[in-house]
């Protein structure tokens, strides 16, 4: 009788596992083709470029505050780090831009590492003043160390290069690195997705759920939070440096806690609880300061206003509505 219902639950699964994948499969056709179609539709190059670097840093947060249960006002430090790694790398040590992108990576992701035990420490309103803390740190020694990162001015003198691979050149104009940003969002949400479906995914949504039974059980929470932190603060640091090169530029505010709060805000509003709900939070919050900065200066404000009404409306996001009616269905 058990292997009867495991076989209809199985049964029952495949029509939301063809529709998961269907989705799947009609998101990364887009992304591949969206250089043919985008100017069709009022976009460009770079405004898709930026799109996906806002949804693979949304999702990176998303992995600690959707999956783990931790708010972080904070992240955009790592952001920044990333930002300022590449942008360090290039200036000084390499016209590589993998190896930038590498290095700019690696900087963020360590230090989200390093100081991850310290901030799982709290939980709640206390963790996350403690990331405020963190972030403003980074955000003040950008500031005040001038002579490396330009202070208030920002860091600029850095440009991305053509890539060569296996003798093949590999341009990094619009079209070149709107591939390169692809390329990278690929292998940041696969590892994401490696991760949520893995027995230590599943622990930090337990973390989530219950973090008393777990301590009860003698999970060492706190270990598997910092784990948390970390993965996020890396793919988070790997956004940030592609920002740094789709602008050639990178200042302070990549490390300002508004940043943080903007990242936040395009998690919730894509949906917390659903894998690719950041990236159309960031799809949302992109496009519309786009269009509402071209007319207003007050774009913040447009910003707040759908965010609100989405709280209101779609308290579990976009996307999150979006699934449940499908249930419904």
């Amino acid at each position: 009788m058990s292997a009867q219902a495991t076989e209809t639950a199985r049964i029952m699964q495949r029509p939301q596992l063809f529709r998961r994948h269907a989705g799947t499969a009609v998101l990364a056709l887009l992304l591949l083709t969206a250089p043919a179609w985008v100017h069709y539709v009022g976009g460009y190059n770079d405004i898709a470029s930026r799109v996906l670097i806002y949804g693979l840093a949304a999702m990176g947060l998303n992995l600690l505050l959707g999956y783990t249960g931790g708010l972080s006002f904070g992240h955009a430090a790592y952001f920044g780090l990333g930002a300022y790694g590449v942008g360090l790398m290039l200036k000084y040590a390499t016209h590589n831009v993998v190896l930038a992108l590498l290095g700019g990576t690696l900087l963020g992701g360590i230090t989200a590492a390093v100081l991850a035990p310290i901030v799982v420490r709290r939980r709640g309103i206390y963790f996350a003043m403690i990331t405020i803390a963190i972030g403003q740190m980074f955000y003040f020694i950008a500031i005040r160390w001038q002579q490396v990162t330009g202070g208030y001015d920002g860091l600029t003198g850095f440009s991305r290069h053509t890539l060569h691979i296996l003798g093949l050149e590999w341009p990094m104009n619009s079209v070149g690195f709107y591939y390169l940003v692809v390329a990278c969002f690929a292998v940041g949400a696969a590892v994401l997705w490696i991760v949520l479906n893995s027995p230590l995914g599943h622990t930090f949504v337990a973390i989530r759920e219950n973090q008393k039974r777990l301590t009860f059980l003698g999970v060492p929470v706190q270990r598997y939070a910092a784990m948390s932190f970390a993965i996020s603060g890396l793919i988070v640091a790997l956004a940030g440096g592609l920002n740094a090169l789709l602008d050639n530029f990178t200042s302070p505010n990549t490390l300002n806690y508004t940043f943080s709060g903007d990242l936040v805000i395009i998690a919730v509003l894509g949906g917390m609880r659903n894998f690719w709900g950041p990236l159309v939070g960031a799809a949302i919050f992109v496009l519309v300061r786009d269009y509402a900065s071209s007319i207003t200066d007050n774009w913040m404000s447009v910003i707040g206003l759908i965010f609100v009404l989405s709280v209101l409306f779609f308290p579990l996001g976009i996307m999150g509505f979006l699934q449940r009616r499908g249930k419904q269905s």
